[in-house]
């Protein structure tokens, strides 16, 4: 699922641009279809161990944590083709298991970008069931969070927001394309070198450092949305190391970004649709009764607000586009309807926009100038020609925009398409018009993402044309009728590129993924990864979030 930093627990002052579909990156070839632990350089990586502790946790985000969480890191190469070439360290977090344990189960909880340590800190809740036969553990990927976290500081996020500011933002297509190197650039100068080595191939071999570092033969895992993608990529990449693995939420593996970010704004707008008719229905719903008219009122509203941004207690106007990534993070999810329906009263009838911001980026805060504006350096030169330099860094100096600004990295390395400057100056009319048939409301927002890629080396071509036909135990794989970010037919899509391994279960319920919605598939994802036991290939679930 779509993650919330646990900085989210700080003031959300801006959307950055955040969601499943855009990124930049500067990561060019794929890798071999089997990755081999027993590389040349790599034997001192597999062989570390995890040294566990609670005062570990102490420094992980800067604020109070849960006494059973134990913290700790592993270390990983900068760039696993020339593993002498620099390290980065990876924090980790988890539970210990309240009965007997198995070994570990891995999570991942989507994004891309998004910090696990802090998602395993504040959601180990509707885990528990898990914990009871296993130790539950996550991490943040390389480029998140604490592990040496990317930025594109100050003027990179306010060139990217000018893009989708007005209408005339995007009738220019040179301009555009001047702002989007301009925000490659400051990418760039801001995220150092782990910037180039940010795609999911890479953070896939990260996690098999993870799995032996934990001491587990085989690696079991639950991946959520992007991390299902992650997911597909270690089954191809490490077939024999794979143990029991659930994919939520699946992810698509060959579709490109243009058509990815279409499929999006189509999904968040049936998503708008549905929760307008909820709200209509309640005599405090801030576009009052009528239906018709209120969607005619939430365009106007995005207009006016791009037209004329409203004050907000922090650093910088409220815009349209600003309520257009509240929106899209509110509608993952039916049970923040009734915060939602309240926030955009409070806006409306108050002009308080402090309600609806914290939705704005999932929590995902601007940087605070002086803080993500820093320029980060490249490790210094260690003994033997070794680059260091890859060291967590505490709580309080992750960068504010770090979770959109590691999203677009890792979405722009794992697609191949980078359409040329004269494609995007011909195309820019009528991508505009597709996307904004797709939805009036998160059209612009969407194209805009997919644009982040443009002036950015081709991302590696391996997930579309490698993972495929892997021949693993079998994969359960859950796809939601309702899934506004990632639509049912990715799971099938998925499944049948995945081959015999892939068994898939179709949960007929709405929003986001399915284990946190409906009784039936967390039994089912609990079995299977507890005792072995998986549901028949095609068996339904039905929604209910009375668990």
């Amino acid at each position: 699922m779509p993650t919330k930093l646990s900085a989210a627990h700080r003031p959300a002052v801006r959307r950055w641009i955040v969601t499943g579909t855009a990124g930049l990156a500067l990561l060019g070839a794929g890798l071999p279809a089997a990755a081999d632990e027993d590389g040349p350089g790599l034997s001192r990586f597999y062989d570390q161990r995890i040294r566990w502790s609670v005062k570990a946790c102490e420094t992980a985000e800067g604020t109070e944590r849960p006494e059973d969480l134990q913290c700790g890191k592993v270390t990983v190469p900068l760039d696993y083709a020339h593993p002498e070439a620099g390290t980065l360290e990876l924090a980790l977090a988890r539970y210990r298991a309240t009965g007997r344990s198995k070994g570990s189960v891995v999570l991942n909880f989507g994004g891309p970008g998004g910090s696990g340590v802090a998602e395993l800190s504040y959601g180990i809740e509707d885990f528990m069931d898990l914990a009871e036969g296993y130790d539950v553990v996550s991490f943040d990927p390389r480029g998140v969070g604490r592990s040496s976290p990317v930025s594109c500081g100050d003027t990179g996020y306010e060139t990217a927001v000018d893009l989708d500011g007005t209408d005339d933002a995007l009738n220019d297509p040179r301009s555009v394309l001047r702002k989007l190197r301009k925000v490659a650039e400051e990418c760039a100068a801001h995220s150092g070198p782990v910037l180039e080595h940010m795609g999911t191939v890479d953070v896939s071999r990260d996690l098999d450092v993870i799995r032996a570092a934990l001491g587990d033969k085989k690696l079991d895992y639950l991946g959520f949305s992007y991390g299902t993608r992650l997911a597909a990529v270690y089954a191809a990449q490490f077939p024999d190391k794979v143990g029991r693995f659930v994919l939520d939420g699946v992810d698509t593996l060959t579709e490109p970004l243009t058509e990815q970010g279409i499929v999006g704004a189509r999904g968040q707008q049936v998503a708008l649709d549905a929760f307008i008719d909820w709200c209509v229905e309640d005599i405090a719903c801030p576009f009052g009764q009528d239906a018709r008219s209120a969607r005619e009122d939430v365009v106007q509203l995005v207009r006016s607000l791009d037209e004329d941004p409203v004050p907000t207690q922090f650093d910088g106007p409220f815009s349209g586009q600003d309520l257009v990534g509240a929106l899209g993070q509110a509608l993952y999810s039916e049970d923040l309807w009734p915060s939602l329906e309240r926030a955009l009263a409070s806006l409306l009838e108050d002009g308080d926009t402090r309600a609806i911001e914290a939705f704005a980026g999932g929590g995902i805060a601007l940087p605070v100038r002086g803080e993500a504006g820093k320029t980060r350096e490249s490790g210094k030169a260690g003994e033997e020609g070794e680059e260091t330099g890859g060291a967590l860094v505490d709580g309080e100096d992750v960068p504010l925009d770090n979770l959109p600004a590691a999203l677009m990295a890792v979405n722009c390395a794992d697609d191949p398409d980078r359409p040329t400057a004269e494609q995007i100056t011909r195309d820019l009319a009528r991508l505009r018009a597709d996307y904004e048939r797709a939805s009036p409301v998160f059209g612009v927002y969407r194209l805009t993402q997919v644009l982040m890629c443009h002036g950015r080396p081709k991302g590696t071509d391996y997930i579309r044309e490698q993972v495929k036909d892997v021949d693993t135990p079998k994969m359960l794989l859950v796809g939601t009728r309702g899934d506004p970010a990632t639509p049912y037919r990715w799971t099938v899509e998925t499944a049948k590129r995945l081959g015999s391994s892939a068994v898939v279960l179709d949960h007929r319920g709405e929003g986001h993924t399915g284990y946190g919605s409906s009784a039936c598939v967390h039994r089912k994802v609990d079995d299977f990864l507890l005792y072995g036991s998986l549901p028949p290939d095609g068996s339904s679930c039905g929604p209910d979030r009375d668990r």
